[in-house]
C-alpha cells in the first residue's frame, strides 16, 4: 500500500468514525414534520410551583433556545432529549429540554423565558421543524 493510500484509508476511516450513524453503518436522515407551535414562560401560573424545571430536570434560564415537545414527538416520530431542532420562521437550533401532557399531540411549546407579552404575541402557529 502506497502512503497515499494508506493515508486516504486513514482520512475515510476517521470520517465514517466521527458520526456515530455512519461508524454504525446507518445512513444519517433529515426528518421534517409540520406541527402546531406555541410559546411558554417561567412562570408559577403557566406550569406548577417549580417553573424553571424541566420535565427531565434540566433548569430553563431566560434567552436559552429550548422547547418543550409532545410525546409522540419523543415515542413515535424518534425525537429525543438534548435535540437540536429548527424551527420555520425562527433563527438558529431549539434543544429539545421538556416534554407536555400527553394529551397534546404534533406540538411544540417555545421556551421565551419570563416575557410573557412576547409568547402572546407569538400565539398558535403552524411551522414546520427539523431535526
Amino acid at each position: 500500500m502506497t502512503l497515499f493510500n494508506h493515508f486516504l484509508a486513514l482520512l475515510v476511516m476517521a470520517l465514517v468514525c466521527s458520526s456515530p450513524a455512519l461508524a454504525a453503518g446507518k445512513k444519517e436522515t433529515t426528518i421534517s414534520l409540520r406541527v402546531t407551535a406555541t410559546a411558554y414562560n417561567s412562570l408559577p401560573g403557566q406550569t406548577d410551583n417549580t417553573p424553571d424545571l424541566a420535565a427531565w430536570g434540566d433548569r430553563l434560564r431566560p434567552g436559552m433556545k429550548a422547547i418543550a415537545v409532545s410525546r409522540d414527538l419523543l415515542y413515535k416520530y424518534g425525537l429525543k432529549r438534548k435535540a437540536k431542532v429548527r424551527i420555520s420562521g425562527l433563527d438558529g437550533e431549539f434543544l429539545v429540554l421538556d416534554k407536555m401532557h400527553q394529551r397534546w399531540e404534533k406540538k411544540i411549546d417555545i421556551y421565551m423565558g419570563m416575557d410573557r407579552h412576547k409568547a402572546r404575541r407569538f400565539g398558535r402557529k403552524n411551522v414546520t421543524i427539523k431535526w
